[in-house]
């Protein structure tokens, strides 16, 4: 309890006094009395009781004679503001000479009254005591202030969002931890004409410097409120970084203006995500749309790469016919190139994964990568030595390899250097967070690196994009990193492209690691298709596609029972009482699916093996692009010579169900 509360509420102020000599005791305490304190005196007379006392006790004032045995009154000073830093001390002595006057003004003493003249005593404890509790008020307000001082600021630095603040005159007061990541410089008290400058403030465009009058502070400052004014920060050497500014003049009660304050939110991620969910939605409009033509111009291309090819083997066309035949082939062959590939951007590409060394997969194409990329680019390959698997279709990782192949070589048409790597690689939680669309998680890295012309920062965000090209006009098709980007989301992987002008570009594709040894890849066959005597169910409802395979079918020795529907499939079943021994049947039909309808024949024909036809994910019979075990297909568009060696191993295969 203060001294002043003690003596408001009829307490007694507690006194240390030292003093050697009994009458000046008696006659002080006396005064003190008289004067109308009422007080606890603890006296001493000499230098150790006096120490002891300062220990072992709690005082609100001390008195002091100059002298005592042991102890002059700057030692008692000294001792007491050690034990009681602020206590009130008055020295009551005899004359003293100004050279000790001055000693113990500067070591602090509250006052000093003479012997002789006591009447001082009493309202000199009064006023040294009430000043000894202002004193003591007044800190306990200063650090009840620097408390809350150091807790806005320990807020203010903690905030993601920018803080800063300016007095009256425009100087910076506050510049956050926020605000100087944002800038990449420290706070200095600079006026609004270097605002601008130094810390690259710009327009939403991104290169328009800001005048002072625009500047969402400086405006608050001059009276306006200001809600998520856009605004680009360009770091010291840092990317530049997208802001929303909010800013309020700070005003007193009395309506004058004593700074502004502004809060800067940085939305350079937000607008990014954004951004890339445009993009996502516009390829995914895309892909719908590539899909739905691709499903339709399947058929169409079956038809034009069968008959073209039914029509060479035969044998008894000119050399001019001949010659237009095989240049229309070479067309419908290109056709259905940019159709799987159309399929591949879509993620709709019907894909038969295996269990891959990506490693192996890149030596063996080796040989044919250098024919491609010609002799003035030098191909070197980093294949890492044990290296994981990945769960992938090996046709579509020769389609990734190809394509970036090509792309790195186009980038460089005067020659250089080409490098191939695969990796072993874990991406952490702060990868994903850095790189939206990426996962945590154990992957194979798959590059392809370059010396080239690189790549433009403003295009680099358009290259996955199905026809853009930064090639000439009538060099490629725009689709190549399209086709990369769509097989790597459908294998639940990660792209990454890094590129700059003049410094070459890397394309790093990350595929999911599985824990299985790699399978060895049969070698596509490259004899004659075998014919046979068995007997097909053929259902199609393209009457051109079903003329055209069953007559393909027939020329291999094969009886061909058509239907262009389920129900007309179902009643040749029912009918037919010899055996059948193939249901060949596109997936989709009029009437039930494909699946349904084998369902059904198996009733009456248990000995059918199935094979269906398809071009396209929306069928059932996969899941997002996968095929379903014990499942056989046959993808369109096919050339008879495929359609017939398919149905012979569907037939020669060890007796069960397809389906």
């Amino acid at each position: 309890m203060t001294s002043i509360r003690r003596l408001a509420e009829g307490g007694r102020i507690r006194i240390l006094h030292l003093e050697d000599d009994p009458n000046d005791r008696d006659l002080t305490c006396a005064t003190l009395e008289a004067g109308g304190l009422d007080a606890d005196v603890v006296t001493v007379s000499d230098g150790p009781a006096y120490e002891a006392e300062l220990v072992s006790g709690e005082f609100d004032l001390i008195l002091s004679d100059f002298s005592v045995p042991g102890l002059d009154g700057l030692q008692a000073l000294s001792l007491a503001q050690r034990r009681f830093p602020g206590i009130p001390f008055i020295l009551i002595s005899g004359t003293l000479d100004e050279d000790a006057l001055i000693s113990l003004a500067r070591g602090g003493i509250t006052d000093y009254v003479v012997k002789h003249r006591l009447a001082r005593l009493a309202p000199a404890v009064m006023r040294a005591l009430q000043e000894a509790t202002e004193r003591r008020r007044r800190a306990e307000v200063e650090r009840s202030l620097e408390a809350e001082r150091l807790f806005l600021k320990a807020l203010l630095e903690s905030l993601e969002t920018g803080i800063v603040a300016c007095d009256g005159t425009g100087a910076l007061t506050l510049f956050n931890r926020a605000t100087r990541e944002m800038h990449g410089l420290p706070e200095e008290p600079l006026p609004p004409e270097r605002w601008a400058d130094h810390y690259g403030l710009f327009q939403a465009d991104g290169r328009t410097s800001m005048r002072k009058e625009e500047i969402p502070l400086y405006r608050a400052l001059h009276g306006e409120n200001l809600r998520s004014v856009e605004m680009v920060v360009v770091p010291n050497g840092a990317e530049p970084r997208r802001i929303l500014a909010s800013a309020r003049s700070i005003v007193d009660t009395e309506g004058r203006r004593l700074g502004a304050v502004a809060a800067l939110h940085d939305v350079t991620e937000q607008r990014s995500l954004e951004a890339q969910f445009r993009q996502a939605q516009k390829m995914e409009a895309v892909g719908r749309l590539a899909g739905g033509v691709a499903h339709d111009f399947n058929n169409l291309l079956s038809v034009i790469l069968g008959y073209t090819e039914i029509t060479l083997a035969a044998g008894d066309v000119s050399q001019r016919v001949r010659e237009n035949l095989e240049e229309v082939h070479e067309a419908g062959q290109r056709a259905a190139e940019l159709t799987r590939q159309l399929l591949a951007f879509s993620r709709k590409q019907i894909i038969e994964p295996r269990v891959l060394d990506l490693g192996v997969l890149v030596r063996d194409m080796e040989k044919m990568l250098r024919r491609v990329i010609g002799e003035d680019i030098t191909l070197s390959t980093a294949l890492a030595a044990d290296l994981g698997s990945v769960r992938a279709d090996p046709g579509q990782i020769e389609q990734i390899v190809m394509n970036l192949v090509v792309n790195a070589r186009d980038a460089m048409p005067r020659g250089g250097s080409l490098t191939l790597e695969t990796a072993d690689r874990v991406l952490d939680a702060v990868f994903a967070r850095n790189n939206p669309g990426a996962r945590p998680g154990s992957y194979v890295l798959l590059a392809v690196t370059d010396n080239g012309t690189g790549i433009p920062p403003e295009l680099q965000a358009k290259v996955f994009e199905p026809f853009f090209t930064t090639k000439g006009e009538g060099k490629g098709t725009g689709l190549g990193l399209a086709t990369v980007y769509g097989i790597v989301k459908q294998n639940g992987g990660y792209i990454q492209i890094e590129s700059a002008p003049g410094r070459g570009t890397s394309v790093r594709v990350f595929l999911p690691l599985v824990r299985e040894e790699a399978e060895e890849i049969d070698k596509p066959a490259t004899a004659p298709p075998a014919g046979g005597t068995e007997t097909i169910l053929l259902v199609e409802d393209e009457p051109s596609l079903r003329h055209l395979a069953s007559a393909a079918l027939r020329a291999y020795g094969y009886t061909v029972l058509e239907a262009g529907d389920s129900a007309e499939a179902l009643r040749l079943c029912d009918s037919h009482q010899e055996p059948i021994h193939l249901l060949l049947a596109d997936f989709i039909l009029p009437g039930v699916r494909a699946d349904e309808l084998a369902r059904r024949a198996e009733k009456s024909h248990p000995e059918a093996r199935v094979l269906y036809m398809s071009g396209y994910t929306d069928d059932a019979l996969v899941r997002d692009g996968i095929l379903d075990p014990g499942v056989a297909l046959l993808q369109k568009p096919f050339e008879t010579s495929v359609l017939a060696r398919r149905v012979r191993e569907i037939l020669d295969a060890p007796a069960r169900r397809a389906a």
